[in-house]
């Protein structure tokens, strides 16, 4: 894909993923009034997890608590049981608890606006910091997570051999109008269409702009 295909890209994919469900996060975002705090404990409930469970855990979480405050007050095996089977929920209810301490201490409560910032709480990496100030904060920022680190070396937009190299790149190569949507875009059509083993190129309209990278099978 060349630099200026881009443009069409999105135009794409902006009409094709109408008919999927959008990711949890999201719609956690348009329900809460974009609050920073509930897409950021949204975020790192959705790690290795999907989003149906995500989608459970998080209603039976925020039904207990939605504040930082409040959450603290939770006991951890109260977090546990509510979040559970997400993954690693142990350790997430470990690091939501952290969090809450930190964000209170140290922040007076509120969730911080900067990705320098956020990558400081507990079990918060660059994909959850970009996605809490994009979706949270409408802030410029690229979400890079395993879908659109593939799907950006796929069509050969990029050559990159990790996410965080995939974010630098595609920082200073994605036009910033595309910055907070890109990851909105490349999500649904990741988990549905452009699958990581035989991804279904037959049926996909990007096909003329994609250089199938390390396509060996499709469908």
């Amino acid at each position: 894909m060349r630099q200026e295909q881009i443009h069409s890209a999105v135009r794409i994919l902006k009409r094709e993923i109408r008919r999927w469900e959008e990711p949890v996060v999201g719609v956690v975002a348009k329900e809460s009034n974009r609050d920073p705090f509930l897409i950021l404990i949204s975020t790192v409930l959705s790690l290795r997890t999907k989003d149906k469970t995500t989608r459970e855990a998080g209603d039976r979480l925020f039904a207990l608590a939605r504040t930082p405050a409040t959450m603290l007050k939770l006991p951890l095996n109260t977090i546990e049981k509510a979040i559970y089977p997400v993954g690693f929920y142990r350790t997430k209810a470990k690091s939501i608890h952290e969090i809450c301490h930190r964000l209170i201490n140290d922040y007076a409560g509120a969730v911080p606006d900067s990705i320098d910032e956020l990558v400081r709480l507990p079990g918060v990496g660059r994909k959850t910091a970009n996605l809490v100030v994009t979706i949270g904060f409408r802030k410029p920022g690229i979400c890079v997570d395993i879908h659109v680190h593939r799907i950006s070396n796929r069509w050969g937009y990029i050559k990159t051999k990790t996410p965080e190299e995939s974010e630098t790149v595609l920082r200073r190569k994605l036009p910033k109008q595309y910055w907070i949507i890109y990851n909105d875009l490349l999500v649904p059509y990741g988990q549905n269409l452009c699958l990581p083993v035989s991804p279904l190129c037959s049926t996909c309209k990007l096909t003329d702009l994609c250089d199938r990278v390390g396509v060996t099978k499709s469908r």
